[in-house]
């Protein structure tokens, strides 16, 4: 296994299929690359099934463990049934999508080796999905969601990002998860650092305290060091508060409540904008759809090609990214006198002196 410098294990990669997608989600940063999506139709530059099977090849020599794979919106790939039926044995394997596409196709995916899916669904109102989305999917991607349970894939992990326009419907989602025992919930920070408009953002410390006062138990996962809070359905018994289990650190990779209560539905808060302890615990390295390695989501100035996409040359590309990967906050970016956040000049390029 590959360790960087700042003693982090790289367990995971994130590959990127595409960067086409059949939404145009408002806060889209497409692995941190900025908007580069053009038509719906394949495009020459997009890695093919053999060079993407190759790479993961190579990872696992690594002792990589899983792949997510993600886009744009991954299952515009034809092949992409393919793509997980050749993957590595060795890897878990795992999808980000908006789900639209998996009805007639979640069970061929699941009979090819999908494990686990996540599913964007910012609201439970249609105008205000069709806004976030600019999108009029709104009863496909439901019928995504179920889909994809009918075809075994439970949990289903519900992506919501919580920025000004989906925080006030955050409760309802929490308690719509909680209600369905097939349903996990990600409530993911909002990112101005790659999308722009700082003014959406909002404080994700009020969204942890309103579910550390609702929770049944709370308990941090190793990975980024996550908060999860697992929630009673609301059916007036008040299980949160005084009788709350208390945070522990036991529940790395497994789901199931710290106390045995079936019933609880669970819920998991992506927060890493300015925070070094979540940047501190990436144990990931990411592949773009034109066959770029990345050490850093919110960088770009870190892609290394994988040139002819050969074993060797993504061997090479591997390593060297690893050997480069620093965390974003803390250390790319650090803190100045005055509170905010600078980059690191020890990370940036000198310029060419000029005569």
């Amino acid at each position: 296994m590959l360790t960087d410098s700042f003693d982090r294990d790289v367990t995971g990669v994130r590959v990127s299929l595409t960067d086409r997608c059949n939404f145009d989600c408002v806060y889209c940063h497409n692995e941190g690359l900025g908007d580069t999506r053009g038509p719906a139709a394949p495009r020459d530059h997009e890695m093919g099934a053999d060079d993407v099977v190759r790479f993961l090849e190579v990872a696992t020599e690594f002792d990589v463990e899983a792949v997510k794979f993600t886009g744009g919106e991954p299952m515009l790939r034809e092949d992409l049934a393919e793509i997980v039926a050749r993957t590595p044995d060795e890897l878990s394997v795992s999808m980000t999508t908006n789900g639209t596409f998996l009805p007639g196709r979640a069970e061929a995916l699941v009979d090819a080796g999908l494990d686990r899916v996540n599913i964007s669904q910012d609201a439970l109102d249609r105008e205000t999905f069709a806004q976030v989305t600019q999108s009029g999917a709104y009863d496909a991607v439901l019928e995504g969601v179920g889909a994809a349970l009918d075809a075994g894939l439970d949990p289903v992990k519900l992506n919501v990002v919580v920025f000004e326009r989906t925080a006030g419907y955050v409760p309802e989602m929490v308690e719509h998860v909680a209600a369905n025992p097939g349903l996990r919930l990600q409530l993911i920070e909002y990112m101005p650092e790659l999308t722009g408009n700082p003014e959406w953002a909002i404080d994700m410390a009020r969204v942890h305290d309103w579910l550390a006062e609702r929770a049944v138990a709370v308990a941090n996962r190793e990975m980024h060091d996550r908060t999860r809070y697992w929630i009673a359905p609301d059916d007036g018994d008040e299980r949160g508060g005084e009788d709350q289990v208390p945070i522990t650190r036991d529940s790395v990779d497994d789901e199931s409540p710290p106390i045995d209560d079936a019933s609880l539905g669970l819920v998991e808060i992506v927060d890493p904008v300015e925070n070094p302890t979540f940047c501190a615990n990436c144990h990931r390295v990411r592949v773009t759809h034109d066959g770029f390695l990345k050490g850093c989501l919110n960088r770009t100035d870190d892609l290394r090609s994988m040139g002819e996409m050969t074993n060797s040359e993504i061997r090479e590309a591997f390593r060297e990214v690893v050997a480069n990967r620093v965390p974003f906050y803390g250390e790319y970016m650090v803190r100045t006198d005055e509170g905010g956040w600078e980059v690191n000049d020890e990370y940036v390029e000198p310029r060419a002196s000029v005569d």
